[in-house]
């Protein structure tokens, strides 16, 4: 699964975290740990294993939100995403090491009436929020 190429707001960033590929890979899919180290979520709850067709609960900036893991390659790409608040997201991560350190690349899509009503608004709160989750990951990785 691919975030939607043809939505209103596309997002994507990369970091490069300085810590082993186990350890990114183990705080990226501990959905239930994420308030402990990514403060713009305040709750989070995996309803089953990190695993295609398992939902997620979870709270960021006041919204509750349930997700669906769409796609797991073990230690290399993550795919969720759903419906939440008029907006219709699919989020991809992917995870290469390279040279001991790893490269973390994220890409969402965000598209929907509420999107469509204020896409300058919500481009800009995307990009912020995976800036900032990227470098909490990284943070928490390298501590």
């Amino acid at each position: 699964m691919e975030i939607d190429r043809d939505a209103a707001v596309i997002s994507r960033h990369s970091i490069t975290v300085d810590a082993p590929l186990e350890k990114v890979w183990a705080l990226h899919t501990d959905v239930a740990a994420w308030p402990a180290w990514q403060t713009d979520i305040t709750s989070a709850a995996l309803d089953g294993p990190f695993a295609p067709g398992t939902s997620f609960s979870w709270q960021t900036y006041g919204l509750d939100i349930t997700s669906t893991v769409h796609e797991v390659e073990p230690l290399r790409r993550t795919c969720w995403g759903g419906p939440a608040h008029g907006i219709d997201g699919v989020h991809v991560w992917t995870f290469t090491e390279i040279d001991g350190a790893v490269e973390v690349c994220t890409e969402e899509s965000w598209d929907g009436p509420a999107v469509r009503a204020d896409v300058a608004a919500m481009q800009a709160g995307l990009d912020s929020s995976l800036i900032a989750w990227l470098g909490r990951l990284k943070a928490a990785a390298e501590s």
